[in-house]
């Protein structure tokens, strides 16, 4: 009997460990233990304050605070301009402070000037506030990045796929409270939705201060017999943080020209986000007879999606070369999108509104197969004795696009009608293909030293390693 436990608890185990468990078996043991188990609760709440507010800034900005089109276009730039800085700063910083301080810090920045909203009036002032803002929104996404680097370790994959079910789920509860503050519509309403989100950042930090980082670099600490995972290397370790490694200065990379090639290559590769928030909305509405209540239908296609399917993409391009092959996958995902747009110009109402669902469905597995890629090759791309910097700068490649996504596909693509679609999907093919070359290269000639450094431990000659500022 013994025995039979023993073996059913072995299988058990090795399930989990490979993915096969459900989601909401995953979610209770999720990479990282209690840790990990108590930043995806902090993030589920987060992300439904963020959906209440999400759903309702822009008409709380028309009609409480009375700004025009102009001056609203201007203030959600300003936010997307901030946010492009949140990222790298936070990497910066997570070089020299615990991510958990840091994460804290973010969402009391957020609480604050999300409770300055409720005072704030002037033009001017409301500029600085929003983008205080959406700069602690970025840097918390960053640091939560990594935080599952440190605490998930191999398994970040698994940890990633768990975050984005809960983070989405959490976007849909929020949009859901907000649907009653907007049907009350009142000055009041409005700040009671402003004062949920509040709540979300005072509750998200009191779980991340739970989390239990002891004070230092590079561990996460385990509590109550849960595993954690070293981020840095031991040499890192041993060289008492992300200061020099055997003499030498841990790598920048801002001064590595493979990893912003990386980065720059990734800004496309999240387009997927402008065509489903902007593109496909607005070209239902100016060039096809599709009916405008197919709008919403949009966000609940991709939501339930990302829900039910984050967890198994992830587990089917797992590791490093399989998320490279993924790549590849979300250009030809992308350019099969922007054909079928450009197909469902003229068409019926009904012929254009099955078009419309179906590249509805296939942006969305997009999304998952970009969420994947450009993850775990940040990650696996970076020097791990300089990681939290370098997934800093990787951050920046969704706030660029967020902020140009929209003013190319409005400004150029539509304009150009079908025609634009179809160069917009080659384009990203192309530059998906690029991607993924350059990231196999740039692996290969990290794995490279690795191997050598193993023969060397076995008693053979090691050779340098190259350096990583090379073209990749």
């Amino acid at each position: 009997m013994w025995r039979a436990g023993e073996n059913a608890k072995g299988r058990r185990d090795v399930r989990d460990r490979r993915g096969d468990a459900g989601l909401l078996a995953q979610l209770r043991r999720p990479p990282g233990g209690r840790p990990a188990r108590i930043m995806l609760f902090a993030q589920l709440l987060d992300r439904t304050g963020t959906g209440v507010w999400s759903a309702a800034c822009v008409l709380y900005f028309t009609f409480v605070v009375g700004l025009d089109a102009g001056r609203l276009g201007l203030l959600l730039g300003a936010a997307g301009v901030a946010g492009i800085a949140g990222s790298p700063l936070a990497g910066h910083l997570a070089e020299r402070f615990p991510v958990r301080s840091l994460l804290i810090g973010c969402h009391l920045l957020r609480l604050a000037t999300l409770c300055a909203l409720l005072f704030v009036t002037r033009f001017e002032a409301l500029l600085l506030v929003v983008a205080l803002t959406s700069l602690g929104d970025r840097a918390a996404k960053t640091l939560e990045m990594l935080f599952a680097t440190r605490v998930a370790g191999e398994r970040r994959a698994t940890y990633q796929a768990l975050s984005r079910s809960s983070a989405n789920a959490g976007y849909a509860l929020g949009a859901g409270l907000a649907a009653i503050g907007l049907a009350v519509g009142t000055r009041e309403a409005y700040q009671a939705l402003i004062l949920a989100n509040a709540l979300s950042f005072v509750v998200a930090a009191a779980l991340v201060r739970r989390t239990g980082e002891p004070e230092g670099h590079g561990r996460i600490a385990a509590r109550n017999g849960d595993t954690a995972v070293p981020e840095r290397a031991a040499g890192a370790e041993a060289a008492g943080g992300p200061g020099p490694v055997d003499g030498r200065p841990a790598p920048s990379p801002w001064r590595d020209r493979g990893y912003l090639r990386f980065v720059l290559l990734d800004i496309p590769m999240n387009l997927e986000d402008s065509i489903l928030n902007v593109g496909l909305p607005l070209w239902l509405v100016h060039h096809t007879d599709a009916p405008h209540a197919l709008v919403p239908a949009f966000l609940v296609i991709n939501t339930v999606l990302v829900v039910v399917l984050q967890l198994r993409v992830s587990e089917r391009f797992e590791g490093p070369h399989r998320a490279a092959g993924a790549v590849l996958l979300y250009g030809l995902t992308v350019l099969a999108c922007c054909v079928l747009l450009a197909l469902s110009t003229g068409a019926g109402t009904w012929t254009a509104s099955a078009v419309l669902l179906v590249v509805a469905v296939l942006v969305t597995l997009a999304e998952l197969m970009r969420s994947v890629s450009s993850w775990e090759l940040a990650v696996s791309l970076a020097p791990l004795e300089a990681r939290a910097s370098y997934l800093g700068v990787a951050g920046m490649s969704q706030s660029v696009q967020k902020s140009a996504g929209p003013l190319l596909l409005t400004g150029a693509v539509m304009a150009a009608g079908p025609a634009g679609w179809l160069a917009l999907g080659a384009a990203v093919a192309g530059l998906s293909v690029l991607q993924r070359r350059s990231s196999v290269r740039r692996l290969a000639a990290l794995e490279a030293p690795r191997a050598v450094a193993g023969h060397g431990r076995a008693g053979l000659p090691v050779q340098p390693a190259a350096s990583l500022s090379e073209p990749a």
